[in-house]
């Protein structure tokens, strides 16, 4: 069963609860918080971008730095987002129409008011995923792979990533599905994710493994956006590889190999964060010595507009 991981107190009343999943480990891999069901498998969702943006280097991806943490992302949908995947696109002699995702509108709050304010509306170029898509695509150009039917599961690449994600992880795919994307999802172990997270954030430099870590930190508003809490984590934490994922999944590596992955069972978004922290400060990171960190610790509670109440990490991982 999963635990409860968060509370939502409005003002001394503990009004609700978020259940969900949390395993850390220390630098060698040792459990250090298992909390939930761990021992069972979770679709990642997007927190396997940066496994399958490996895949995708080792099968011929010329990509590197902002464009590569772009292949990994999750964008808001800013204009250096758009104009990112366009500039992949471009690379691989190809435009937006070639892209294949699901059309969506920009994450962003921001982004979404231009966008919708210019006449927009739901595009496969806004949406989230569009610059893994789009590195996708670039990966069959440089393979020599057919591009219109990139999404199948059968296809050459998709192929190429299941098997990377699986040497990441250490273990085999426990189930496939579709993704809100339309790309195929592969399910790991909750240790199996934050094993290959942790691979990425100790690799040697000069490795592909290395090149996807150094760009997703050295660029995280391209793997995030402004204001995003994956972005603000990145960049407090020096050498990280974070991404957030739908329904509530979160994963983390540090340098020191230590490393998290997490699930809020009901898909909330905003204790995520929250038990992110958490599970950080019982791996040692002194959380509460950082601003950026210490305002990811607490989500306001908010009544007639006014904070009333905070988002807690629950008893469970403070212990």
């Amino acid at each position: 069963m999963h635990a409860v991981v968060a509370e939502v107190w409005r003002g001394d009343f503990l009004e609700s609860v978020h259940h969900g999943t949390v395993h850390a480990a220390g630098p060698r891999g040792r459990t250090v918080l298992s909390v939930g069901e761990t021992d069972r498998p979770l679709y990642p969702r997007s927190a396997n971008k940066p496994l399958q943006a490996l895949g995708m280097l080792r099968a011929g991806l010329g990509l590197d730095g902002e464009l590569l943490a772009l292949a990994c992302a999750s964008h808001s949908g800013e204009a250096f987002h758009l104009d990112g995947v366009r500039r992949i696109l471009r690379g691989a002699g190809l435009d937006p129409g070639a892209l294949r995702c699901t059309p969506g509108l920009p994450l962003g709050e921001d982004a979404l008011r231009a966008h919708l304010m210019s006449g927009g509306g739901p595009a496969p170029l806004t949406m989230n995923c569009s610059g893994k898509h789009a590195a996708m695509l670039a990966t069959c150009v440089a393979a020599g792979w057919d591009t219109a039917t990139y999404l199948d599961p059968r296809h050459p690449l998709q192929r190429a990533l299941r098997e990377t994600v699986e040497d990441l992880a250490g273990e085999k795919v426990a189930a496939t599905g579709v993704d809100g994307c339309g790309a195929p999802l592969f399910a790991l172990g909750y240790r199996g994710l934050a094993r290959a997270f942790a691979t990425l954030a100790t690799s040697a430099p000069g490795t592909l493994e290395h090149r996807v870590a150094r760009a997703m930190n050295r660029h995280p508003e391209y793997v995030g956006g402004t204001g995003r809490d994956v972005t603000r984590l990145m960049r407090a934490l020096p050498g990280s590889v974070a991404k957030d994922g739908a329904e509530g999944v979160y994963a983390l590596a540090l340098p020191d190999g230590s490393s998290v992955a997490l699930k809020i069972a009901d898909g909330s978004r905003r204790a995520r964060p929250v038990v992110m922290v958490a599970a950080l400060r019982r791996l040692g990171v002194a959380t509460d010595a950082d601003e950026t960190l210490a305002g990811l610790a607490t989500v306001p509670v908010l009544g007639h507009g006014e904070p009333v109440g905070a988002v807690r990490a629950a008893r469970a991982l403070r212990a």
